[in-house]
């Protein structure tokens, strides 16, 4: 799970990960939700200096936790992950979630594993685009069709060899990357999506964390 950004957009005085929603740190919220779902065990990537914050938000989850210094940009942070990895030749898949994602339903969770099982190496969960949406150029603009588009969400499903190659590639290619699939795509393997869920907002502005707590209120969740 990448949770090594400062969030500044947020304007919280700590990481966004740590920040609380009714009560309970988005990231305990992740760690709850992906056990819930059936994930047996869960890296955390986190900022340097933030050991002691972020053991003490996931002390006793329901699954194994591992937190690791993430590095300064997302894809820096998944591939440390991954090194923490090495040597557990028990797992084969893999799933990448953002922190900032603390109200996936174990529905799309279950999607992407579903996915995977069924053979694919890279899973994506997904949502048409609802908004209309202008390509820029310029002082000019056109409208772009968006019947085609899709917003992406997490958590991303991989084989845990083809992350790792994938972002060996992007290593020594010196390439960047927004994304995980991203990755995968540039050294060319298939990315099959799947249905995500509005629930899975990612929390980027006060206003989201204003809208994750009305969907809880909703759920009569705490």
């Amino acid at each position: 799970m990448v949770a090594a950004g400062s969030g500044v957009r947020l304007g919280q005085p700590v990481p966004k990960a740590l920040v609380t929603l009714s009560g309970t740190s988005l990231v305990r919220r992740c760690v709850d939700n992906l056990a819930e779902a059936g994930v047996e065990r869960v890296v955390v990537t986190i900022p340097l200096g933030m050991d002691q914050p972020f053991s003490a938000a996931l002390d006793g989850a329901a699954i194994p936790v591992t937190i690791v210094v993430g590095g300064q940009r997302r894809q820096d942070s998944v591939r440390m992950g991954l090194q923490s990895l090495s040597g557990m030749a028990d797992f084969t898949s893999v799933l990448v979630h953002d922190a900032a994602r603390p109200l996936v339903p174990a529905t799309v969770i279950h999607r992407v594993v579903g996915a995977l099982r069924s053979g694919a190496r890279a899973v994506v969960p997904v949502l048409p685009v609802m908004d209309s949406i202008r390509e820029t150029s310029g002082d000019s603009s056109q409208v772009v069709d968006r019947s085609s588009l899709r917003a992406v969400q997490t958590p991303q499903g991989f084989r845990l060899t083809t992350l790792r190659e994938a972002h060996d590639h992007v290593e020594q290619s010196r390439l960047e990357i927004t994304d995980d699939a991203a990755a995968c795509e540039a050294m060319g393997v298939d990315v099959v999506l799947v249905d995500g869920d509005r629930r899975a907002l990612k929390v980027t502005e006060p206003i989201d964390l204003l809208v994750a707590e009305a969907i809880l209120a909703g759920e009569g969740s705490t």
